[in-house]
This record gives C-alpha cells, structure tokens and sequence, in this order.
C-alpha cells in the first residue's frame, strides 16, 4: 500500500474552474468498481492551495489514467497554476486504521 500527496496554488480566478475539474475527476472514479483507490482533495486556509491525497491498495495508481483526470491536468498547467508544477510526495504507509 502507498499514498500520494500533490500540493499546489492556482490563480485566484482559477479555484473555481480547479474545483469543477475535480469533481469531474471525483465523479469518474466513483463509476469504476473497486480501484482500491481511497483519493481526497483539499484546499487551504489561503483559498489557492490545493492538497491532493490518494491511498492505492496496490502499487498502480488509477487516477492519472483516467480521462477527468488528464483533462483536469492539461488545463491546470495550461492556465491555473501560479509557480511551479505540482508538487508531489510519495509516501510509504507505515500503519492505518481503515481496511478496504
């Protein structure tokens, strides 16, 4: 099991459209049958940061392959962001307390 976390800040008129684009990504995965995916989004106290986290019961990790998710993608680069790409953290889990 592995996590990812994918922090970000994105122009001010761009949270928006960003939160649109994950529902999108959300609402994809949610119609494919167990992905052994638990994936959550966040947004900081600024109201520009975001913070992805994903946790993959396996070593392959779904979400970059789903078409919502290149979308969401393509456009952030293109037109949202603010600095550098995305960063992202791979985490190795050590303990948890949920099963799935």
């Amino acid at each position: 099991m592995r996590a990812v976390k994918v922090e970000y800040t994105v122009k001010p008129e761009y949270v928006e459209t960003n939160k649109a684009n994950i529902k999108k990504v959300m609402d994809e995965l949610r119609t494919l049958t167990d992905t052994g995916t638990l994936y959550s989004t966040y947004i900081k106290e600024d109201g520009v940061s975001f913070v992805h986290f994903s946790i993959h019961r396996d070593e392959e990790n779904i979400i970059p392959t789903l078409t919502a998710f290149k979308e969401f993608s393509t456009q952030l680069k293109a037109e949202g962001l603010v600095g550098d790409a995305p960063h992202a953290l791979k985490l190795e889990m050590v303990a948890r307390s949920f099963d799935f």
